[in-house]
């Protein structure tokens, strides 16, 4: 079982927007309301994003089902900023588990949130706070 590392966000982050979840019904919500915090334009139906806000939005989608499936409600996400980069904090109040990075199969059908996080952001990383378990992943500001 890999881990990912065990550190905060920068500390000089500031918060940009933040939204709860309490099931997947609200992920749809999510990536709309994300993409347009990102870009300052609604999605227009069948429309594509750019590279960082679509990689934004797939990450905000992987991280926040994975602590609605695996964590304990509501699920927090933040949208964070600091002058060089964009970083996703997802949060979930199951402390008893750390994350991991379980070697998935290709026959298995999840279980790849944290793998495309660490493929496709610029760091990835966990904390815990008194009431939550914290996972963020950061990108280069457009």
């Amino acid at each position: 079982m890999a881990r990912i590392s065990t550190s905060p966000p920068p500390p000089q982050a500031t918060e940009l927007r933040r939204w709860t979840l309490s099931d997947a019904a609200q992920l749809r919500g999510l990536r709309a309301s994300l993409h347009e915090e990102l870009t300052g334009n609604v999605l227009a139906e069948g429309a594509s994003l750019g590279e960082v806000p679509e990689v934004m939005v797939l990450i905000a989608t992987e991280l926040s089902t994975n602590a609605l499936r695996h964590g304990i409600p509501p699920t927090i996400v933040r949208l964070l900023a600091t002058e060089d980069c964009l970083i996703l904090d997802v949060a979930d109040h199951d402390l008893a588990h750390m994350p991991d990075l379980d070697e998935v199969q290709p026959a298995d059908p999840g279980g790849r949130g944290l793998q495309i996080a660490r493929a496709v952001s610029l760091d990835v990383g966990w904390y815990a706070t008194d009431g939550t378990k914290n996972i963020w992943a950061s990108f280069p500001r457009a």
